[in-house]
């Protein structure tokens, strides 16, 4: 789960991290406002969107009066912004965060992700920050320090290593080994996967800041964090993705015209090649799990289904904990309340699966079933062209 820039310095406030002062604002006349209220000589206007590249896509906007502020707002809001992380169709801006301008004397990155491969995580910083952090990796990965934090805490030699490291000067080192502390708190304490500030700042006063706040949540540890679940935007996510999680189903919308239902990530995974090897693409991602119920799979279908971009579907089940002929109830069912057009390919492995298949042939509706993985995946592009 993603929260905006906006939601995570309120976090971070929680958490004694140091941030600008800033407001949020959804119409130009608020924006205006927020600056009255802000004071400062300049203020940065910042389009609220769930991707990074903002500023590369003019999401950040300096204004040096309040009616200016007013006017940059209006330029993002109800406007697609386009970044490197949105795609050509952008993302439509709702909220702007107004925020006091500050006098920067130097830029840095700080981040910690969990790294899956270690089973920790790590803590990556540079002295170069206010950039293209991918782009630096590539190019020059010695300007970027990285170290594993072993436990739930951050110990004070670590942080000491990220403040020299990235060259804090000696008089802010205690700042940013306090931020660097408490940014470790908050992931541990929150189930964070991701804690990314870029830039963090040091100021020409000597204050460590975070300029930005780009923070991500473990979907399943949100139970234990009412909190976060209550900062959730569904106005930035897919809605295609936001019905599915509703049933508990791990949805992913795609480009393609080939609709997939499949149980497990990783025969999803070998569901989308194959059907890229035989020259069509998948318009979806849809694990229904391994213990999807008869509901499951119609609420599973329908969303599928409700895609104007599918043109066939193909449903590939390994019946384990799934039995086939549960999955091929759901399936007669939903297509038949659904009033189903499209083609469906079926292919079936496993518990039940000669009842499965009976089940479809004497639905009265028209399957095509497929023997194996290639013959599914080469019958439903031919027909999804």
């Amino acid at each position: 789960m993603k929260i905006h820039e906006y939601q995570g310095k309120e976090l971070f406030r929680t958490y004694n991290i140091p941030v600008p002062n800033g407001i949020l604002a959804t119409t130009p006349e608020e924006a205006k406002a927020a600056a009255i209220e802000l004071g400062t000589p300049v203020v940065v206007v910042k389009a609220q969107i769930h991707a990074g590249g903002r500023g590369k896509g003019g999401g950040i906007k300096i204004a040096k009066s309040p009616e200016e502020a007013a006017q940059k707002a209006a330029e993002l809001l109800g406007k697609p912004l386009v970044t490197p992380q949105t795609g050509p169709e952008g993302r439509i801006v709702h909220k702007v965060l107004v925020e006091q301008g500050l006098d920067i004397a130097k830029e840095y990155y700080l981040g910690i992700v969990l790294d899956r491969q270690a089973s920790m995580p790590v803590v990556m910083a540079s002295s170069e920050g206010g950039m293209d952090i991918e782009k630096l990796a590539h190019e020059r990965p010695e300007a970027i320090i990285r170290f594993h934090i072993h436990g739930r805490e951050i110990h004070p030699h670590q942080a000491r290593r990220f403040a020299y490291g990235i060259g804090i000067p000696a008089e802010s080192i205690s700042k940013a080994t306090h931020f660097l502390t408490q940014l470790f708190k908050l992931l541990v304490e929150k189930d964070a996967t991701l804690a990314e500030i870029n830039p963090l700042i040091l100021t020409r006063q000597g204050d460590v800041l975070a300029l930005d706040a780009k923070i991500n949540f473990d979907d399943n540890a949100l139970f234990k964090h009412p909190d976060i679940v209550a900062m959730r935007d569904i106005q930035e996510e897919d809605p295609f993705e936001v019905e599915a999680s509703r049933y508990g189903l791990n949805y992913v919308k795609l480009e393609g015209t080939v609709g997939c239902m499949v149980n497990g990530a990783g025969l999803a995974m070998a569901t989308m090649d194959i059907i890229k090897l035989s020259g069509g693409k998948p318009a979806n991602f849809l694990d229904v799990g391994g213990g999807a119920k008869k509901d499951q799979i119609m609420n599973a279908f329908r969303i599928l289904t409700s895609d104007s971009d599918v043109k066939a579907v193909l449903i590939n089940i390994f019946g384990g904990i799934l039995r086939c002929d549960v999955l091929a109830r759901g399936v007669v069912d939903a297509a038949s309340e659904l009033h189903l057009t499209l083609p469906v390919v079926v292919r079936m492995e496993g518990t039940n699966v000669e009842q499965g298949k009976e089940i479809l042939r004497n639905s009265g509706l028209t399957f095509t079933v497929a023997d194996s993985m290639k013959d599914a995946a080469e019958k439903v592009v031919a027909l999804a062209q």
